[in-house]
C-alpha cells in the first residue's frame, strides 16, 4: 500500500512539473514572439529607401544602365508579413548591388563612381548580414538603410558632377597641357647614373 501511496504522489509531482514546465515554455515562447514583433515593427518603420532618381542624370541611367535600374527596382519593392521576407529582401538587394560593377557606362567607368558603388555594396552586405542573425539587432540595420540611403544619394551627385564637368568647353590647349600632365606618358630618363666618385666641382 504504501508503494502505491508512493507510486501515486509520484506520478502527481511529475505531472506537476510537467504542467510547470509547459507553463514555462509558453511564457518564454510569448515573450520572444513579443520581441519578434518589435523587431520586425522598427526594421518595417525603418524599411524606406530612395529608390527614385534624384536627378535627370540617374533618371537618364535607369534608361540605359540595366544593373542600375534593377537595383532601383529591387530596393523600391518592399517586403511586407515576416522578418523572413525581409531577409530574402535583403539578400536580393546586395545581390543586385553586387551588379553594379558590371557594365558601368563608359561616362562612369571611374575612381569616384567605383570607390562610391564599392562603398553602397558594403554597407548593403553589412545589413544582410545583420538581419540574418539569430538576434537581429534592428536598430543597427535601421541605422544602415539610413546610410545606404546616404550613399545612394552621394553616389547620384557624383553622377550628376561628371555630366556637368564634361559640358564644360576645354580651353584651347588645354588637352595638351593634360597629356602633360600624365606621368605614364613622361619620357624616361635615358642618361647614365651620376658615378659617385668622381670629383665634384663646388
Amino acid at each position: 500500500m504504501k508503494y502505491k501511496i508512493a507510486l501515486f504522489l509520484l506520478l502527481i509531482f511529475v505531472l506537476q512539473s510537467c504542467q510547470n514546465e509547459n507553463e514555462k515554455r509558453l511564457a518564454e515562447n510569448a515573450k520572444e514572439a513579443k520581441k519578434n514583433e518589435k523587431i520586425f515593427n522598427n526594421i518595417n518603420k525603418a524599411w524606406i529607401f530612395i529608390d527614385e532618381p534624384i536627378n535627370d542624370v540617374s533618371e537618364q541611367n535607369v534608361k540605359g544602365w540595366t544593373e542600375w535600374r534593377d537595383f532601383l527596382k529591387e530596393i523600391g519593392d518592399k517586403p511586407r508579413k515576416t522578418i523572413g521576407a525581409f531577409q530574402k529582401k535583403s539578400t536580393a538587394i546586395s545581390k543586385k548591388a553586387i551588379a553594379l560593377n558590371n557594365n558601368i557606362p563608359s561616362q562612369f567607368n571611374q575612381p569616384q563612381i567605383k570607390a562610391r558603388i564599392a562603398i553602397l555594396i558594403t554597407k548593403v552586405k553589412m545589413m544582410d548580414l545583420f538581419i540574418h542573425l539569430n538576434q537581429i539587432p534592428d536598430d543597427k540595420v535601421a541605422f544602415l538603410i539610413g546610410e545606404i540611403n546616404k550613399e545612394l544619394v552621394s553616389l547620384e551627385r557624383q553622377m550628376d558632377k561628371i555630366v556637368e564637368k564634361a559640358k564644360i568647353p576645354k580651353e584651347e590647349g588645354e588637352a595638351d597641357f593634360l597629356k602633360m600632365l600624365d606621368t605614364t606618358r613622361a619620357i624616361p630618363n635615358s642618361a647614365p647614373p651620376i658615378d659617385q666618385n668622381l670629383p665634384r666641382v663646388e
